[in-house]
C-alpha cells in the first residue's frame, strides 16, 4: 500500500532544480535515488515532497524505483512559494564542523545569503562551497523552508566591502566597545541588511577601524560576554528575526 515517505522529523522533503507544476514529472539524481530507495526503502506509489525555490512545495508520487533512478510525478501543491526575509550573514570561516554547524543552524533561521569572508586573523585558508551548499540543503529540506539560501564565493573583507552594495546596512558585531545593541539598530534600520561576525581571534585593529569608517556599516554588541564565532553569528541572527524578520 502507497504511503507517505517518512523519516525521524516527518514527512521527506527533497530539494529539486527542476520545475514543480502538476502532472510533471521530475528525474532524482543519484544521491536523492539511493536516499530514497536504500535508507528509507521507498517503492513506485509512495509519497514525497518536493520543492525547488520558486514554485513553493508539492506532493510527488513515485512513478518509477529502479536501478537507474527514481521518477516523481507531480500531483498537488502543498505550500505556496514565500520568501525568507532578506538578511544576509557574513562570517569568517571557523574550522570545518562549526563551519558545517553554522551552515545548518543559519538556515533553519531563514538567513538569504550566507557569504564566507577572509579577515586577517581567520585560521581557515580554504572552503569547501559544494559542502557548505549540500549543508544548506540538508537543512533547507528538514526545516521546511522553501527556499535555500545562496551561498557566496569566499573573498577577503577588504575586496567585499569595496563592492559592497551601499544600499545593504552592515550590522558588525563588534566586542570592542561604543556599539549599540543589535536589536535597538535594527529597530532603526530599513532596507536589506547582513550581519557581519569575525573568526575566533576576532578583527584586528586595522579591520576594526576600515569597518567603523564605512557609512554602511553599523557596530553592534550582542550583549555583556564574548561569544565563540560560531555562537555570536547564530545569536546575531536571532535577534534580528525577532525584530525584522518572520520571528517578529
Amino acid at each position: 500500500m502507497a504511503s507517505d515517505v517518512k523519516e525521524a522529523g516527518g514527512r521527506t522533503r527533497l530539494f529539486v532544480v527542476q520545475p514543480l507544476e502538476p502532472g510533471g514529472a521530475v528525474t532524482l539524481d543519484e544521491s536523492q535515488s539511493h536516499y530514497l530507495l536504500h535508507v528509507l526503502r521507498a517503492k513506485a506509489g509512495d509519497r514525497a515532497l518536493l520543492f525547488n525555490g520558486h514554485d513553493g512545495e508539492w506532493q510527488g508520487e513515485i512513478a518509477t524505483a529502479s536501478k537507474r533512478g527514481v521518477v516523481v510525478t507531480i500531483h498537488t501543491q502543498t505550500e505556496q512559494q514565500k520568501d525568507v526575509p532578506d538578511v544576509w550573514l557574513v562570517f569568517a570561516p571557523v574550522k570545518k564542523t562549526p563551519s558545517d554547524y553554522l551552515v545548518q543552524k543559519a538556515t533553519e533561521l531563514g538567513v538569504s545569503k550566507l557569504q564566507p569572508v577572509f579577515t586577517r586573523r581567520t585560521i581557515v585558508s580554504r572552503l569547501n562551497r559544494e559542502r557548505l551548499k549540500a549543508n544548506a540543503v540538508e537543512a533547507a529540506e528538514q526545516s521546511a523552508r522553501l527556499t535555500v539560501p545562496e551561498i557566496g564565493e569566499a573573498v577577503t573583507l577588504e575586496k567585499l566591502l569595496d563592492v559592497w552594495p551601499r544600499e545593504r546596512r552592515i550590522f558588525f558585531c563588534d566586542e570592542g566597545g561604543g556599539a549599540k545593541p543589535l536589536a535597538d539598530a535594527a529597530h532603526e534600520a530599513g532596507g536589506p541588511c547582513a550581519i557581519l561576525t569575525g573568526p575566533e581571534g576576532g578583527f584586528d585593529p586595522a579591520e576594526r577601524e576600515n569597518l567603523r569608517a564605512r557609512a554602511f556599516v553599523t557596530p553592534v554588541t550582542l550583549g555583556p560576554r564574548i561569544l565563540r564565532a560560531d555562537t555570536a553569528a547564530l545569536a546575531a541572527l536571532a535577534i534580528w528575526q525577532s525584530v525584522k524578520g518572520d520571528f517578529a
